[in-house]
Parts: C-alpha cells; sequence; structure tokens
C-alpha cells in the first residue's frame, strides 16, 4: 500500500457514536481526533451489527463513571473486541486505535490478527500480506506476498484466516504440482505434463478466486498461473472480492 493510511480513534465518550478522526493523520496526538464520525459514515460502510455493536457499546458508558474497577475493565474488553472488528472491517487502508480507559493507554489494532502495538510500525512495511499472488510453482508455497516471499494458506505470520477447506485445497495444488515435476523430471513425457499442468492451470483459477472472495474486497488477489508449464499457463488476472480488477 502506497498511500497512507485513514485514521480512526475508537474511544467512548458520551456520544453516539465512539469513532473519532483527526485531519493529521494516522501519526495524530490523540488530542487532534476531536471530529466525531457517525456510524452510518459512507465512508466506513460499516455492516449494521457491527454499527449496532459500537452504538450499544458507546451508550453503555455510564455517565457518572463506573462503580468498581472490575466494571470498568469489563467495559473496555468489549470496546476492544469490537474495535478490532472494526479494524478487520477496514483492512489496511486504516490505521485503527482503541483508547482503553481504565488503564489511560492507546492500543493501535492490527486489522489481519488480534495483536495489540503499544506503537505503529514506521517503516512502512505490512504486518500481513496486503496484495496477494496464487501461483503455482516447483517446491514454493502457492501464494506470494512482497516481504513474505511465497508461503503457505496457513501460515499464522499472514493471519489469513481462511476456511478449512480452502487450506486443505490449496495444500493439494502445491504438492500435486511438485508431485506432477517430479514424474515429469523421471519419464521426460512432454505431452502428458503439458496436459496435466493444463488441468492445474485451471484448478488455480477457481482456488484464486475463493481466495478473493474470502480475503473480502480490501485486499488484491492476483493469479499468475502455473510456472514452468509454457505460454498457456502463465496469468495475470487480479480480483478483489468478487470483483475482477
Amino acid at each position: 500500500m502506497t498511500e497512507k493510511p485513514h485514521a480512526l480513534l475508537v474511544q467512548a465518550r458520551g456520544e453516539a457514536s465512539p469513532l473519532y478522526a483527526s485531519p493529521e493523520g494516522e501519526y495524530a496526538h490523540l488530542d487532534s481526533f476531536t471530529h466525531n464520525v457517525p456510524l452510518d459514515d459512507t465512508g466506513l460502510l460499516l455492516p449494521p451489527d457491527l454499527a449496532k455493536a459500537l452504538g450499544t457499546w458507546a451508550a453503555s458508558l455510564p455517565q457518572e463513571g463506573f462503580d468498581s474497577r472490575p466494571a470498568a475493565r469489563k467495559h473496555a474488553a468489549r470496546g476492544l473486541k469490537v474495535t478490532q472488528e472494526v479494524a478487520r472491517h477496514l483492512g489496511p487502508s486504516w490505521a485503527v486505535r482503541y483508547w482503553d480507559e481504565p488503564r489511560g493507554t492507546s492500543t493501535w489494532i492490527c486489522w489481519g490478527c488480534d495483536r495489540l502495538h503499544g506503537e505503529r510500525d514506521d517503516q512502512g512495511a505490512p504486518p500481513h500480506p496486503v496484495d496477494i499472488s496464487v501461483e503455482g510453482e516447483f517446491r514454493c508455497g502457492p501464494l506470494r506476498s512482497e516481504g513474505f516471499g511465497d508461503f503457505f494458506p496457513d501460515d499464522p505470520a499472514a493471519a489469513l484466516a481462511l476456511s478449512e477447506a480452502l487450506v486443505a485445497d490449496l495444500y493439494a495444488w502445491a504438492r500435486s504440482i511438485d508431485e506432477e515435476m517430479n514424474t515429469y523430471l523421471r519419464d521426460r513425457n512432454e505431452a502428458r505434463y503439458m496436459d496435466v499442468t493444463l488441468r492445474r492451470f485451471r484448478e488455480g483459477e477457481e482456488m484464486t478466486r475463493r481466495l478473493a472472495r474470502e480475503l473480502g474486497s480490501m485486499r488484491k488477489v492476483t493469479y499468475r498461473g502455473v510456472a514452468h508449464g509454457g505460454p498457456a499457463t502463465l496469468e495475470s488476472v487480479t480480483w478483489q472480492g468478487d470483483r475482477k480488477v
């Protein structure tokens, strides 16, 4: 991602929406988050259930404050959970922070996993893959991303949270490419190898569409085809969610 993320702070302040924006960007001081963002803001496109959860949490803040620390911590834990859902919904194009009232601290919320960060990484490298490629290559994972190289779909560092069915199919696809290359190197049957590789190419197309649907519109997924399969197995088609771009 080359553009700077939009900045959002989630904090219960007694207003109907606990969302606040700052004109100063992602590294802005907390005092600059003064613009209250409505839950139905068209720039966020929050799902109705998520917007309702945010509103309910904001409304549960007592005007006189909490009468016990356990009650305050319980409210803060609910806020953290719903903020993580906001970060996952908005994706890597947003920098989301959460204000923990009992602790008096702010936390950066990761869009790709449940990790919490006291400071935001300012090196420009995303903590998880953003733009992903699918490619079949001998002795390589089926997925690619800048800064990650090739990797497998259940790599915990990638935090893709894919369905078990898709993870299993991607593993099987990668294994089949390895097995077929080994068979070709042993038998040197060019015609058989090209026929099988074209089938794997079509399987990769379908799995790319499935991957794009599961990851949603916040990430781009590009199909690169099958390496070592000749010109007929080369491809470069990109999807965002259900839309080809």
